[in-house]
């Protein structure tokens, strides 16, 4: 599922410069009145090498953005168009970030360091640039829960407290302030391709096209880059869309410019988890037609990789690239199966059979409101004793899920504890209020701890 954490080296590698001018405009960041250092992730910051950094010389580079060593000598605010709940927007780009560092880890992935919240940029238009504390923490929060998911999700690699007060209408004002540092597995998004393609840059898409597949997929190009390229990616978020089914997740805003072509989800705004399996629940206030809702998430990333279709029409004729756009459907079935049985902690035993399972685990949780969370915490490794009543469709789920055999004959102690990781939107504002509040921050620690374990549970039979 998600990749692993493990120590590397410090290897910068400064790839998006063979990408010349057009792919961003230098930035600087903003010089903030304070640099309060409020998380910094060491278990990723040991897969590029800089966890040894004390925290002064963290603030150094991720409060204050002093280039690290050997890296970018100047940040790059990134240029890129993006349909916006399928409206055409030409005018975006990194309004309040910028990519400052690449390296790589210890499998010769390439890795991003990115900003939200680090000052204005040739995009800003009226905004100011920056990102609420609020914001940050509810960041750490989501990685933090999807990751331990299995999701393939950015990291929130730094939060640093910067001493201004920002407006905002859509939470109490005025607000606290952050910024943050991204580590991600590539800023390019399909809003990349399309503000290419709207210039009619066929050079530049073919260049951008191999700085893909060389440096973020690592495949020799094929005779058509363009429909390889689509191939892949079409592979990578039709997982995606299965992941963020069975993690329960709702990422808000599902734009094109949101959407990383290594299909890595990033950027995380208005998102929620869902409590029941609801297929119309959204997550942003102003979805107010259900767009990027619960169930339609395939649907929106589907319609996404449509649009990159059409950006790399520039470069390709359409028969290969429809070829690989139809695979998604087929694809998402696939990632579906394979990650429920991965969250249950089961094995395969026929595609006919694991379909089954995947349609009683969705009507039983759906028709008998039963809270995600707590049916795959149970059922794991097979607990449905903690269920003191079954319903018929969840009598009927068990049944199939009793064909299938556990990964793992030593049940893990965690799963029968009876303390349910979750992540509702009541324990993201407790959490954020005890900091409000209280400046008290052990909450979000104790969380962030939680979640982790119940990764490392997850992943133990991986």
């Amino acid at each position: 599922m998600n990749k692993k954490p493990f120590p590397s080296p410090y290897r910068p590698d400064s790839q998006i410069a063979s990408l010349g001018a057009q792919i961003g405009d230098p930035a600087q960041p903003a010089n903030f009145p304070e640099t309060i250092l409020r998380f910094r992730n060491d278990r990723w910051a040991e897969t590029i090498g800089l966890a040894d950094y004390d925290d002064a010389t963290w603030i150094r580079h991720f409060g204050r953005f002093e280039p690290l060593p050997g890296n970018m000598p100047v940040p790059l605010a990134l240029r890129y168009h993006g349909h916006q709940f399928r409206v055409y927007n030409p005018d975006i780009g990194d309004g309040r970030g910028f990519l400052f560092a690449q390296m790589r880890e210890g499998d010769d992935r390439l890795l991003d360091l990115g900003t939200k919240g680090s000052g204005t940029t040739p995009y800003s238009r009226r905004g100011d640039g920056r990102l609420t504390l609020k914001g940050g923490v509810r960041e750490i929060l989501a990685t933090e829960m999807l990751e331990a998911l299995g999701v393939n999700t950015s990291k929130t690699f730094s939060i640093i407290e910067t001493g201004e007060a920002l407006m905002r209408g859509d939470e109490p004002s005025p607000t606290r302030s952050a910024v943050m540092v991204r580590l991600s597995h590539s800023h390019i998004r399909i809003g990349s391709f399309q503000r290419v393609a709207a210039e009619g840059d066929a050079e530049f898409m073919q260049q951008l096209i191999t700085y893909c597949l060389t440096q973020l997929y690592n495949v020799a190009l094929s005779e058509n880059p363009a429909a390889q390229l689509l191939a892949l990616a079409v592979e990578r978020v039709a997982d995606l869309a299965a992941s963020y089914m069975t993690a329960g997740f709702v990422h808000g805003v599902l734009n094109t410019d949101n959407i990383n072509i290594t299909g890595e989800s990033f950027d995380y705004g208005p998102w929620r988890f869902t409590e029941y399996w609801d297929p119309q629940f959204t997550a942003a206030y102003f979805d107010e037609s259900g767009l990027y809702a619960f169930g339609r998430q395939a649907e929106a990333l589907h319609w996404n990789l449509g649009q990159l279709a059409v950006a790399l029409r520039l470069v390709s004729e359409a028969p290969p690239l429809i070829s690989a756009l139809e695979r998604f459907p087929e694809l998402y079935q696939r990632a579906i199966i394979r990650r429920f049985l991965w969250r249950l902690g089961v094995e395969s035993i026929g595609e006919a059979e694991d379909r089954q399972l995947v349609e009683a685990a969705e009507r039983a949780m759906s028709r008998e409101r039963i809270p995600i969370d707590r049916f795959f915490h149970y059922y794991r490794f097979g607990s449905q004793g903690a269920f003191a009543t079954p319903g018929e469709y969840q009598i009927a789920f068990t049944e199939l899920l009793q064909k299938h055999t556990s990964v793992d004959a030593h049940r893990d102690a965690y799963w029968t504890n009876g303390r349910i990781c979750s992540m509702l939107i009541n324990e993201v504002e407790d959490i954020w209020q005890a900091i409000a509040e209280k400046d008290d921050w052990q909450p979000l620690n104790d969380k962030v701890s939680a979640i982790r374990a119940m990764g490392r549970a997850l992943n133990a039979c991986s």
